[in-house]
């Protein structure tokens, strides 16, 4: 990750972190995957020009005004893999909902229809040629110091979401689903409320 400006940041992005494409690349790490139980403790977030800010948060600091003020800037898209999660979980510690919004899983599963795996990983290994280091996946992003292998892990889950998101876009085109894409994107937020209401388990579509 040599080429990347990678940054660590305490409870709040930096007030000089600037987008020139207008998009922003953004993850982030929990204790777990209950909301309600496993507190945030990172939100990373990419420029898509080579710079990189880790957001760490202390759990006792949720005010971050500039991370909050980037996730809800309209002009600015924000672009995730598999969002749901992270806007929830954001929306949850930090008080706001993120938009406008992209995903590159919800842009893969309506393109690659030829595939099940709409991983991250695997979606670096077929349109960018990457090959990703999951080693440290499940590990305890609320410690005091994390180790190198951690912070290349979290950088790498933003630095390559610019440019799945332009291949994606090509491949949305080639199957004339710009528009469906673009109304799951904007449901995101919906979906988010729903999960924080007590609804992630459950589609209330379904006839029973």
């Amino acid at each position: 990750m040599s080429e990347n400006n990678i940054v660590m940041c305490l409870n709040d992005l930096p007030a000089d972190a600037t987008f020139p494409n207008g998009m922003a690349a953004v993850d982030c790490e929990m204790m777990g995957l209950n909301v309600f139980r496993d507190r945030l403790c990172m939100t990373q977030v990419g420029n898509g020009a080579g710079d990189v800010w880790l957001v760490k948060f202390d759990g006792s600091d949720w005010d971050a005004p500039n991370l909050k003020k980037l996730l809800t800037d309209s002009r600015t898209l924000k672009i995730f893999h598999y969002g749901r999660k992270d806007i929830v979980t954001m929306q949850h510690y930090l008080g706001v909902m993120t938009t406008p919004l992209y995903d590159t899983k919800i842009a893969s599963r309506l393109t690659r229809t030829y595939t099940e795996k709409h991983g991250l990983n695997a979606l670096c290994v077929e349109l960018l040629g990457v090959q990703l280091d999951k080693t440290v996946t499940s590990t305890n992003w609320g410690a005091d110091e994390l180790s190198a292998a951690q912070l290349d892990y979290a950088a790498a889950d933003v630095i390559h979401l610019h440019d799945l998101k332009q291949k994606l876009d090509i491949m949305l085109k080639q199957v004339n689903r710009v528009h469906l894409a673009q109304e799951c994107f904007d449901f995101l937020p919906v979906r988010a409320t729903l999960d924080l209401a007590g609804w992630e388990d459950e589609d209330i579509f379904a006839h029973h």
